[in-house]
């Protein structure tokens, strides 16, 4: 659905965005995360048409963007980070203008505009000026405008900027909700965000993507943490020569009390993580030490982001 080669976005000398490529797939929520100035919304922006790029291709459903841009528009729904509204105007004649400037018919708008208002639960306050809303208003008022006209990609930045925590809860239920006919791409700050409805992430630092990964493998952590009774210069020799176990060290950050020590086996990425962890518990066994604990790493967004930020 959405595919982006060799992206490059500069300003003067500098890259904002870097030699970037990436896919999306119909259907698909993706979560693009980065530091501020990263890149995310310059990429949103070049995706969208409203930026162009100064180098590499980007073609949504198959239609270059450059070529295309008016047609490909219609299939975008666009939430910017700075939601533009206009403060005079009530919620129902803004969306009304919106879906003008869509070119939706007259005859048409009414069942959009009702359908949009109800999935963002603006109702109570539809025919307010939109200068008496608070931020939250403001920004539901935004996504109604992006999902108006149904379109076959939804592109957020922000989307849950000033939301309580129920309004962030229904938003949520709503990005899931359109995903099964849109294609989606959120942009946020908050990683419980992207963790709770994301299919895959995309993380950029300084202009370029750091990681892309799909959360399943996302989770999957190559560390074996092991707490045994043995010192560790009997330790690391012996467990080196385990098959699939890559390198071993003492766990820096091992805070639990008691005895033994815990290490942290690195272990190869395409082996057969059961067996090895089977031999290794043989092997601690053979050797006659207390095995105290054998785990996995807990790996989740938090912490791969914290790697990528260092």
């Amino acid at each position: 659905m959405i595919q982006a080669s060799n992206i490059i976005r500069k300003y003067g000398d500098f890259a904002a965005v870097n030699d970037i490529s990436f896919t999306v797939k119909k259907g698909e929520i993706v979560g693009l995360l980065g530091h501020n100035g990263a890149g995310k919304t310059t990429i949103m922006k070049m995706l969208t048409g409203y930026l162009e790029p100064t180098g590499g291709t980007i073609k949504i459903d198959g239609l270059s963007i450059s070529e295309n841009r008016s047609l490909v528009q219609k299939k975008i729904g666009y939430l910017p980070e700075n939601c533009p509204v206009y403060p005079e105007m009530t919620i129902l004649g803004y969306l009304d203008f919106a879906a003008s400037l869509r070119g939706i018919k007259k005859a048409d708008r009414e069942p959009l505009i009702i359908e949009a208002v109800r999935r963002t639960a603006l109702k109570e306050k539809a025919t307010a000026p939109i200068a008496t809303l608070s931020r939250g208003y403001r920004q539901r008022t935004g996504v109604a405008q992006a999902i108006l006209h149904k379109p076959e990609i939804l592109i957020l930045d922000e989307p849950t900027n000033g939301l309580d925590p129920t309004q962030i809860q229904q938003m949520r239920s709503l990005i899931t909700e359109l995903a099964k006919n849109s294609t989606v791409i959120i942009s946020t700050h908050i990683l419980q965000e992207v963790q709770a409805i994301c299919d895959r992430v995309i993380i950029v630092k300084n202009g370029k993507i750091a990681l892309d990964s799909p959360f399943g493998e996302l989770n999957k952590s190559s560390r074996l943490l092991i707490r045994v009774g043995a010192h560790q210069d009997d330790v690391e020799p012996l467990v080196t020569t385990i098959t699939g176990v890559k390198s071993v060290a003492v766990h820096k950050n091992d805070s639990v009390s008691g005895p033994g020590a815990t290490f942290a086996l690195t272990l190869e990425s395409n082996g057969d993580r059961d067996a090895t962890t089977a031999e290794l518990a043989r092997t601690v066994n053979d050797q006659g030490w207390d095995l105290y604990s054998m785990h996995f790493e807990a790996r989740n967004l938090e912490t791969v982001f914290a790697e990528i930020s260092e």
